[in-house]
């Protein structure tokens, strides 16, 4: 399947040409289609048992450049707690805790990809700064996360947006690798790496009003 991921967004605030850094996983397809289709109105939330199901999102590893330029966006310091959803082999919260000296929760269905990244953490020894989980995205408490990293499908990241923005504190950055959050949520950055296209948001005090007011 394509990772590639046209965007429909206007204008960038910020492109980039220079060399990235990636992360380790999996994307899917695009979102182009359902940006036209699914892009929420200000103040929609969906209720989730009137939505339908979600598509399977495939692992597909990611550059490690990507990765970097990942942690980059997000401002990765020692001081943050980095969740990443999705997490594969365990690559974006190794590189945070090794790099940056962050903690790091990776989560993912796949038990393979568990015990793939519980062993890639004891060899980069950061074993002790880093956890995996098997679990689903939708019964996992995002809270303690300061940032939260996806390489996910473009109707995964819109279903997860009202948890993010209810769940995650002000100040918290969200980075997702070639897929966006439709209209009703632009990022506030935009970089291109060769073919891939990297989103940053930030939860705000005017989103968490928001999400306080709906149902």
């Amino acid at each position: 399947m394509s990772d590639r991921h046209p965007s429909t967004l206007p204008a960038p605030h910020e492109q980039s040409q220079r060399s990235p850094l990636a992360l380790g996983r999996r994307p899917l397809l695009h979102g182009v289609a359902a940006l036209a289709g699914l892009a929420l109105a200000p103040g929609l939330i969906v209720p989730a048992r009137a939505q339908p199901p979600l598509p399977t999102v495939p692992y597909v590893s990611t550059p490690q450049d990507i990765v970097d330029r990942m942690l980059a966006m997000a401002r990765v310091g020692r001081q943050d707690t980095v969740y990443d959803l999705g997490c594969g082999d365990g690559r974006i919260v190794i590189a945070a805790a090794r790099r940056h000296g962050a903690r790091g929760v990776g989560i993912d269905l796949d038990p393979e990809r568990i015990k793939e990244a519980d062993t890639n953490a004891r060899l980069a020894g950061v074993q002790d700064r880093v956890r995996f989980r098997q679990a689903d995205l939708f019964d996992t408490d995002f809270s303690p996360a300061s940032v939260v990293m996806l390489y996910l499908l473009f109707e995964v990241n819109l279903r997860l947006m009202p948890r993010l923005w209810r769940q995650l504190r002000v100040g918290a950055r969200v980075v997702s690798h070639d897929f966006h959050m439709g209209a009703q949520w632009p990022p506030e950055q935009i970089v291109r790496v060769r073919d891939k296209t990297l989103y940053a948001w930030t939860i705000t005090p005017e989103l968490k009003q928001e999400i306080a007011g709906s149902p």
